[in-house]
Parts: C-alpha cells; structure tokens; sequence
C-alpha cells in the first residue's frame, strides 16, 4: 500500500471515529442536528473508501478498515464511554484481528513459504 493510500486509510479511521462517537452521542441524547452529523460524517468516510477501493481493491480496502475500525472504534468506547467487553467478547476482538492479519498476509505467505 502506498503512502498516500496509507494517508487516506488513516484519514478515513478518523471520520469513522469521529462518525461512531457521533452515533454513540446521538444514542445517549437523540437529536436531529446529531443524527445530520452523524450521516455527513459516515458519508465522508465512505466516499473516502471508494477511492480506496478502486486504488487496492475491495477486499484489501475493506479488511484493512475493518480491523483498524474495529481497534479504534473498541478502544474509544473503553477508554471514553466506560463500555465494557466481557472475556468471550475480547476473545472474538483478537480473532477478528488474527482473520483479517491472515488474509492481508496470505498472498505473501503463499508465494514465500
């Protein structure tokens, strides 16, 4: 992946950070000025992904966000909302983890071992 692909990765977590912490607002206290925000900032994120797509493809695109998502996302609502996942949850974080680690690294794995 290249640099600016890496850049635009980046900048797509932090919309849909930015974007869940919306949501998560929204859900605490609803609101239609919240809910606006909420959708502007999943629609940017994901005009962001498209481009990603057409650049590395859906499946490298989509698992790379997934997992990185997922991380950021868990790791807010731990640290900043209080949430709590339970032994079996956690358990199913890292899988998801180790799924998309193997399907990044399958094609080089294939060719190298």
């Amino acid at each position: 992946m290249s640099l600016s692909g890496l850049l635009q990765l980046g900048i797509s977590t932090v919309i849909f950070l930015l974007a869940a912490t919306a949501a998560k607002q929204w859900g605490l206290a609803p609101s239609l000025g919240k809910i606006v925000v909420t959708l502007a900032l999943y629609s940017l994120g994901n005009l962001i992904m498209l481009r990603l797509i057409r650049e590395f493809g859906m499946s490298v695109s989509f698992s790379l966000s997934a997992v990185i998502q997922l991380v950021s996302v868990n790791a807010v609502a731990l640290v900043f909302f209080g949430e709590r996942v339970n032994a079996l949850q956690a358990t199913g974080i890292v899988l998801a983890v180790a799924a998309v680690a193997l399907i990044m690294l399958g094609p080089y794995l294939q060719t190298h071992l």
